[in-house]
């Protein structure tokens, strides 16, 4: 299982996406930063946005939680826009917490639908060609450190559904998704923080260790595994 678990991640290069992706959302809140005229507008969007929240307590954060949890299990959804409101609104470790709690209960969901009804729900929620791609997961049951990995490679929405139809261990699952998606929810949130203070150095020492982090991901899956 462990050769078929790397032969899938190696077809999409899933840690260089990662790296890239980090790299050019760095990039582009560096830009917006600095410049004073559209820095000001989204503060201006931020500080509405504040006060919407502060008139709903509770549904605010609820509705937090739930687009989060969305974004675990549909790739198009995002809830990484909505991190420098809610940082605006609250604070940093509560969206940490709110983001964390959000896409433990997405990939929860993801794993309890594919596990209830199979395959007519991946069709409609994951594309075929995607599925098709993944397919050689489902012959053996991988171990818990490889699962741990494959949720630290694949987008989010992925693993959740794959291990769902496969009836791999919930309580395993679950355990490899919330330790996985810590530093996600921790990274995130200190972007969307460095993009409201402005703070540079912030936003490049958290693409610095993203981006080592995603490669030491890589590394450990070549000395495991080989070829990655």
């Amino acid at each position: 299982m462990a050769t078929s678990l790397t032969t899938t991640i190696a077809r999409i290069r899933p840690v260089a996406t990662r790296a890239v992706a980090l790299v050019l959302v760095v990039a582009g809140l560096i830009a917006l930063g600095r410049s004073d005229a559209l820095h000001g507008a989204l503060l201006g969007v931020l500080e509405a946005s504040r006060e919407i929240i502060s008139a709903h307590p509770v549904l605010g954060p609820l509705a937090f939680v739930g687009l989060a949890a969305l974004s675990a299990m549909l790739g198009f959804v995002s809830s990484a826009v909505l991190v420098p409101a809610a940082v605006y609104a609250w604070n940093a470790p509560i969206t940490m917490l709110l983001l964390w709690v959000g896409w433990t209960i997405g990939g929860v969901t993801a794993w309890t639908l594919a596990s209830i009804f199979g395959r007519p729900v991946l069709r409609w929620l994951v594309p075929g060609a995607m599925l098709s791609r993944y397919q050689i997961l489902l012959e053996k049951r991988p171990a818990f450190s490889s699962v741990l990995l494959f949720q630290l490679a694949l987008p989010s929405e992925i693993p959740g559904y794959l291990l769902g139809l496969m009836h791999y261990p919930l309580h395993r699952y679950v355990g490899a998704l919330m330790l996985a998606e810590l530093p996600y929810a921790v990274g995130t949130v200190m972007l969307g923080v460095g993009f409201v203070e402005r703070d540079t150095a912030t936003l490049l020492a958290v693409c610095g260790v993203g981006a080592v982090a995603l490669v030491v991901i890589a590394q450990i899956l070549r000395r495991r595994h080989g070829n990655y």
